[in-house]
């Protein structure tokens, strides 16, 4: 799959990571993407651990309550699911450039929560419905990306909005054809929600319908008023200061035109702009 605007490009907004392992910055996005793939290596190694790690909310009864937080580990090795762990770190680590590392922590607990709710709801009130692996994570974060980005282009010059509508419209399709029924109130329940969580954390400011949390954009509140300085006094201001001022104000003209046009958008000059402002903030 092709992409214009090349995602990989967004490695300059990226923060350094929580840790490193070895050269590898270990981001949000990128931690994600290894335990998901430490889970399918370890039920290679492991046999029917997947069958020990999913979830519904019948294992609540019998006190199996690990299996809220070890769902997403519970994968099997094929092409499909490495597929959904480039997916993720593809689509993930362009999010997380544009609101940071943290939030972007917050995101995905807020995903991970959102399906883990619609399980356990729909899941207690018409049975059949689990969650396993990071498939619907990675399909949210999709969605996602896709909303901040609706026109940004696919392989063959196909807009953002109209690939994730054929996705989602497919998906729809499939569980209908089936008569899954709880399945599919699970999935439309869970992307409902991980789109407040979504808006919780700064993204999907475009869709104010949507109830939930900041702006990435949201005016700054205003300061309390200061008493007068002398002249003298303000003409001797630290430089530092005066500069750190104009710093966050630059940062946030940039960060809004990201929002607004998305990463590509940017000049050259203006990247390299924001890496230095970047670094010198830290």
């Amino acid at each position: 799959m092709s992409v214009s605007g090349n995602l990989g490009s967004v490695s300059y907004m990226q923060d350094e990571g929580w840790f490193k392992i070895g050269r590898l910055h270990v981001t949000t996005t990128v931690g994600v993407v290894l335990l998901g793939a430490l889970g399918m290596l370890a039920a290679v190694i492991v046999s029917g651990l997947p069958s020990a790690l999913w979830y519904a909310p019948d294992f609540l009864l019998m006190a199996q309550v690990w299996r809220v937080f070890t769902w997403p580990l519970a994968d099997t090795v094929s092409f499909w699911s490495v597929l959904n762990l480039v997916f993720l770190w593809l689509f993930g680590r362009d999010l997380e450039a544009g609101i940071g590392r943290s939030r972007m922590a917050w995101l995905f607990v807020g995903i991970w929560l959102s399906i883990t709710v619609s399980t356990s709801v729909v899941g207690t009130l018409l049975p059949g419905v689990g969650a396993a692996g990071l498939q619907l994570v990675e399909f949210a974060v999709l969605l996602i990306w896709i909303a901040e980005s609706p026109r940004r282009q696919f392989m063959f010059g196909i807009p953002a909005w109209v690939f994730g509508s054929v996705l989602l419209g497919l998906q729809v399709l499939q569980l209908i054809g089936f008569r899954a029924w709880p399945t599919l109130i699970s999935l439309l329940l869970s992307l409902a929600l991980a789109a407040v969580a979504a808006r919780a954390v700064g993204l999907l400011s475009a869709y104010p319908w949507i109830p939930g949390g900041r702006d990435a954009k949201a005016p700054r509140a205003p300061r309390p008023a200061k008493a007068a300085k002398p002249a003298k006094a303000h003409a001797h201001a630290p430089r530092a200061e005066r500069r750190h001022v104009s710093d966050e104000d630059r940062i946030d003209q940039l960060l809004d035109k990201i929002n607004a046009e998305g990463i590509h958008s940017l000049t050259k000059g203006e990247r390299a702009e924001l890496e230095k402002l970047r670094q010198r903030r830290r």
